[in-house]
């Protein structure tokens, strides 16, 4: 396996293993806005250490770029925590990984890269899988809350795509000392106006900040890894199939830990943990084609 898909591997268990804890912490009250606030300060506070990378400066007109880099990774991240709030993350975590045909499209688009038909293929096995999971609701998992988290999580996706291509387009001029601090810490100083959303009676009690900032963290450090992945290598395509592998350690970890979460995989019939297991085990078949398609 080339070694900067490794970046991805790890951010995808590091991913999952955050959602544990942001569901676990939503289920004690805590809320989309102050997971939001906890993650993109410590994002801020990671990312801010690559200054010392430097860089090259880049005129004022060009200042939109990391503004807008900024924006889609606030939006996904509000979209990402709604959809686990008042979803289940072997819902979420799986249907997040669409990301992996939507930048194949973007990078086809946007960055005018042509991809091999192997790629195609991995992206579509990704998706086939993801819609296995979408259908696999249980009697005792509502049709609301599966079709909000779908909807939520597909939002996220779509930010997080756009998101990725443009890092991989736009980060080289600066380099990835000077544009990944800028774009996390103007993120930082967005998540600032959710402050009067939050309900700080309910953050402060322990049950509730412990895992908020314990997830808020494991988030913050696997954005740092598939971040640099794509600043340093590319790859865009290949790097977020990898990634995918986050659906199958998130029903894998929210199997095991349902009763912990508070989610509705704690009430999920085996049939229907089987049938999100089986979607999310076909990114994994994606993930071994990507590695072929060197």
């Amino acid at each position: 396996m080339p070694f900067h898909l490794c970046f991805p591997l790890i951010a995808s268990l590091l991913f999952a293993i955050g959602l544990m804890f942001v569901k676990r912490a939503s289920s004690s009250g805590a809320g989309p806005w102050a997971v939001t606030l906890v993650t993109n300060s410590w994002a801020a506070i990671l990312f801010s250490g690559l200054w010392f990378l430097g860089g090259t400066p880049q005129p004022w007109t060009l200042y939109y770029q990391p503004a807008i880099v900024a924006l889609l990774y606030m939006a996904g991240q509000i979209f990402t925590f709604l959809a686990v709030e008042r979803g289940d993350v072997s819902v979420a975590a799986p249907i997040l990984s669409t990301k992996v045909l939507m930048v194949a499209v973007f990078v086809t688009v946007i960055a005018g890269e042509q991809l091999s038909l192997t790629t195609w293929v991995a992206a579509t096995v990704a998706t086939i899988g993801i819609a296995m999971i979408q259908r696999s609701g249980g009697a005792h998992t509502p049709s609301e809350r599966v079709v909000f988290s779908v909807v939520c999580a597909l939002a996220a996706a779509t930010d997080f795509a756009l998101f990725d291509v443009l890092v991989q387009r736009w980060s080289p001029a600066w380099g990835s000392g000077r544009f990944l601090p800028l774009v996390f810490g103007a993120a930082g100083l967005m998540s600032i106006g959710l402050i009067p959303f939050v309900n700080r009676a309910i953050v402060r009690e322990r049950t509730t900040w412990q895992p908020l900032l314990t997830g808020g963290f494991f988030i913050a450090l696997q954005s740092l890894f598939i971040v640099l992945a794509l600043a340093w290598y590319g790859d865009a395509a290949r790097v977020n199939i990898v990634y995918a592998l986050r659906g199958i350690w998130g029903v894998l970890l929210a199997w095991i830990f349902a009763h912990w979460l508070g989610g509705g995989e704690a009430s999920a019939s085996r049939g229907t943990m089987r049938r999100r297991l089986i979607g999310a085990s076909l990114l994994t078949a994606a993930v071994i084609a990507a590695i072929a398609a060197r």
